[in-house]
């Protein structure tokens, strides 16, 4: 059991917040030198790509944030809490205004720190001191001063330290396991797929898009938004898991009603991002919701090829490997109307064909979800015993986790 004599940080803990960001201009950083520390290197705890350097002046200058092995960094702006210890043979350098750094006293393991600031115990209490709306901050290195942790003697904070890295290679190692699973189901689902396309029967021809459906695309202008209105769909609606309305901005009627002979949407219809990132993701539209949109194609169907085909023939590794290749370059990549309609699908004459491929991929797809709702809750479950294990650590129930 743990001895339960807790001390405030600051009695164990010597604090050094980043400076102020004026003290850290654009116009400071230099092509190579001394590093210059970031969120990122906490958040994931790596030290080896480093973005910004100064030279030799300005770090002499800042001296006091320089960065040594065996201090911990906490990042204190947007993603807070994220915790990392320095290890050996880093670059020499300095930390940013976004990190907190902590070196731990004599009297402080600081694997042990870690793991505390890992805990629902810290967390919690770094939640409660946060200030700021839109982008969280930790709250002033005086207040974080005064949190109280579990301070038994060293030697029972290196005990702790090494049940808790037992517990949490077991666990991890059960992440692992199950984010191997998640991803195997993922892959036995796209290898169907592509293989369907791949290893085609006989009475399959292949069409252009505008050959067998009716195919246009949506506004190119930047119409004024308004509080409340029509919904103004981008290629940012169009997900992996299908399309999605939230998070639109509003368009008057008028507007409205002027692209609307461009791009008249309507239930079952099939929309198409054409720029950027995703462009090539497609989804069906399964609202009756009227709405705008832009920078999305739209493939209206007909009786000449079922949707639920043609769109998993769109999500294939084929199909996004031709909106790739056809895509022109910019600030941000796109596929252009004419490529879009020039698409080449292949698909059986008979419908009725068509339809059996749909059932069929349905009912993997059905499976494949499953299996991934299974992994998915699986991985968090670990997660969740990560935090009961840090608790019962810092509980004085060291015992109940072996």
């Amino acid at each position: 059991m743990i001895t339960q004599k807790t001390k405030k940080l600051g009695e164990l803990c010597k604090f050094v917040r980043g400076p102020f960001g004026g003290s850290l201009k654009k116009s400071c950083f230099k092509e190579d030198g001394f590093a210059v520390y970031e969120q990122q290197h906490a958040i994931y705890n790596q030290f080896n790509k480093v973005r910004y350097f100064v030279d030799e002046v300005k770090f002499e200058e800042m001296k006091r944030f320089e960065l040594k092995s065996g201090d911990l960094i906490m990042s204190c702006s947007g993603t807070m809490g994220k915790v990392a210890i320095v290890p050996e043979g880093i670059k020499k350098g300095i930390i940013n205004q976004a990190l907190l750094k902590l070196t731990p006293s004599k009297n402080l393991d600081v694997e042990y720190l870690r793991y505390w600031m890992q805990s629902p115990s810290f967390t919690e209490e770094l939640e409660r001191h946060t200030v700021g709306a839109a982008i969280k901050n930790v709250a002033s290195v005086k207040i974080l001063k005064t949190i109280e942790l579990p301070a038994p003697p060293l030697p029972q904070q290196k005990q702790i330290v090494a049940a808790l890295d037992k517990a949490f290679a077991a666990i991890d190692t059960a992440k692992t396991n199950a984010g191997q699973n998640l991803q195997n189901a993922k892959e036995l689902f796209e290898s169907y797929l592509q293989n369907v396309f791949e290893n085609k029967d006989e009475g399959w021809e292949e069409k252009r898009l505008d050959e067998i459906t009716e195919v246009k695309d949506g506004t190119h202008d930047s119409p004024k938004y308004i509080p409340a209105g029509i919904p103004f769909v981008t290629q940012k609606n169009i997900k992996l898991n299908g399309f999605n309305i939230k998070n639109t901005k509003f368009i008057t009627e008028a507007d409205h009603n002027k692209f609307y002979k461009r791009s008249n949407v309507s239930y079952g219809d099939i929309l198409i991002s054409m720029i950027g990132a995703n462009r090539g993701m497609s989804a069906i539209v399964d609202i009756k919701e009227v709405f705008s949109i832009k920078n999305v194609g739209l493939i209206k169907g007909n009786e000449n090829i079922n949707q639920f085909f043609l769109l998993y023939y769109l999500k294939s590794t084929f199909a996004m490997k031709y909106v790739k290749h056809m895509s022109n370059g910019g600030a941000q990549e796109f596929i252009g109307l004419r490529a879009l309609r020039a698409f080449p699908i292949p698909f059986p004459q008979s419908i009725e064909e068509q339809k059996k491929i749909v059932q069929k991929l349905d009912s993997l797809s059905e499976e494949t979800k499953k299996l991934e709702a299974i992994y998915k809750q699986k991985i968090s479950d670990l997660e969740e015993m990560k935090k009961s294990v840090l608790q019962k650590a810092f509980s004085g129930q060291l015992n109940t986790i072996n």
